[in-house]
């Protein structure tokens, strides 16, 4: 990039850390920390739901989608729109007036009320361990684009992926540590505008121009890339099995509920987060993919859209739009380190800690608490290739332990602590020994789909053993 590529770039960076050291001077407590003082309006938590679903990470994945298959990488995030409108529809009216009587801050906090501590603390413990991977993928692909765009040569043969995810890592966990969700919020709208407007205003139209047009773009892609039908039935299955759950048990989508002043509110949040989840970012992301494919044919999947932002456009824009996709990667970290260190702080440590802390005392841990997450993440981070797959990887294990007791907790007529207990555990560990052992699976459906289903037996046949022993004891 030229010296004014750098200059933005720089500038950006450090306004951003200014807005999260502001808010860290205005957080006056744990709860305006974790849920913004429940008064945050409708259309900055609707986008921030969407900067963080589909953030740096999903939208580094989008484009190696596009890369790899074309227009049918957009199934994706048809999954997300599905997923937010379903819990729009289904469980924001119940959990938000929860929330309003209880005064709620996690999710866990949810399965306290509807189960009891113990299952609680299971969820708190597979959330926050899923939404560590979860940002370690963040990190990993704002590496990639770092190494992509701005440290693309080292001296003595060093990766510069590699030593892109400490410098990337250190931004996103200062930032997260200071500012807490307030930051969160506001800034991802900023932060999400600047990416679709650097996107689809200049990204994709010098792109195309690049390339020769619309019809040399698709001359020049492989059959198919214009189809949507260009996947298996089972890719878009797993998709379905692994991304309409996470909306049902994100912890990240629990505290924005919580942050919203009402249902009415948070309602209208999700319906804005679905519309520009799908069709307005899916195609922007697998299009830029696609044509990334044609201009730096034979590289890793996920390096081509980074290449693209690099190769194509002019001096002084290239800097934009590199700060945009860095901003997207900081409004999903940001807010899975929040959702991770909250899972910590107030479901297990608070909770197991017999005397009551100071609320400077809590803000001072749940600091330390990001600080320490976010490095754990950029260690995991340095373990994986593919940002798709770590993040893929992290909602398998959430949905496979914890989407089916969820379930019993909003709709079941009998809701059995016992039963969700040993749900969440089996369900979880059976995923995670199928995701490590690597086998080849029956129909070629991921380990989260298998996970659901011990879930679900373990959960219905321990319910009716808990029915048949309340009756005993009638």
């Amino acid at each position: 990039m030229a010296f004014i590529d750098y200059a933005i770039f720089i500038a950006y960076m450090l306004g951003v850390l200014g807005i999260g050291f502001y808010f860290f001077k205005k957080n006056e407590d744990v709860e305006d920390y974790y849920v913004g003082k429940r008064n945050v309006p409708a259309s900055h938590v609707g986008i921030s739901v969407v900067a963080t679903d589909v953030g740096g990470g999903f939208s580094i994945g989008l484009g190696g989608l596009g890369y790899i298959m074309g227009l049918s990488g957009t199934w994706l995030l048809f999954t997300g729109l599905v997923g937010a409108w379903a819990s729009a529809v289904l469980i924001i009216p119940k959990i938000k007036r929860l929330d309003e009587a209880h005064g709620m801050m996690t999710y866990p906090d949810f399965l306290r009320h509807a189960f009891n501590p113990k299952v609680a603390g299971v969820a708190a413990v597979i959330s926050a361990i899923g939404y560590m991977g979860f940002t370690g993928g963040q990190v990993l692909a704002g590496a990639k684009l770092f190494a992509a765009t701005i440290l693309d040569e080292l001296p003595f043969g060093m990766d510069p992926t590699q030593a892109s995810l400490f410098f990337i890592g250190f931004i996103i966990i200062a930032y997260t540590s200071l500012g807490g969700l307030k930051a969160v919020i506001y800034t991802d709208t900023v932060q999400w505008i600047i990416l679709l407007f650097g996107l689809i205003f200049f990204a994709a139209p010098f792109a195309i121009s690049k390339i020769g047009g619309l019809s040399d773009l698709k001359q020049r892609l492989p059959e198919g890339y214009f189809s949507l039908n260009n996947l298996t039935a089972a890719q878009f299955i797993n998709w379905m099995v692994i991304i309409i759950p996470i909306w049902f048990i994100a912890m990240t989508l629990y505290q924005r509920i919580y942050a919203t002043k009402d249902v009415k509110e948070a309602r209208k949040a999700w319906f804005i987060a679905g519309l520009f989840e799908y069709p307005i970012m899916a195609f922007t992301g697998v299009f830029l993919g696609m044509c990334s494919r044609v201009l730096y044919p034979g590289v890793e999947q996920e390096m081509g859209l980074p290449l693209l932002i690099k190769g194509v456009l002019p001096i002084g824009v290239t800097g934009i739009v590199v700060a945009a996709y860095f901003s997207a990667i900081m409004s999903t970290a940001d807010s899975c380190l929040m959702a991770s260190s909250g899972n910590v702080l107030n479901d297990l440590i608070a909770r197991l800690t017999r005397k009551k802390l100071s609320d400077k005392r809590l803000m001072t841990l749940s600091q330390v608490l990001t600080l320490a997450i976010g490095l754990v993440a950029i260690f995991l981070a340095s373990y994986f290739a593919n940002v798709l797959e770590i993040i893929l990887l992290a909602y398998s294990f959430m949905v496979a332990g914890l989407f089916v007791p969820t379930l019993g907790a909003y709709f079941g007529k009998k809701k059995s602590s016992f039963a969700a207990f040993w749900s969440m555990i089996l369900g979880g560990s059976s995923c995670l020994v199928l995701i490590i052992g690597e086998w080849k699976l029956p129909f070629g459906l991921d380990p989260a789909f298998y996970g659901i289903i011990v879930s679900l037996v373990v959960y219905l046949l321990f319910t009716a053993l808990d029915k048949q022993q309340a009756a005993k004891t009638a």
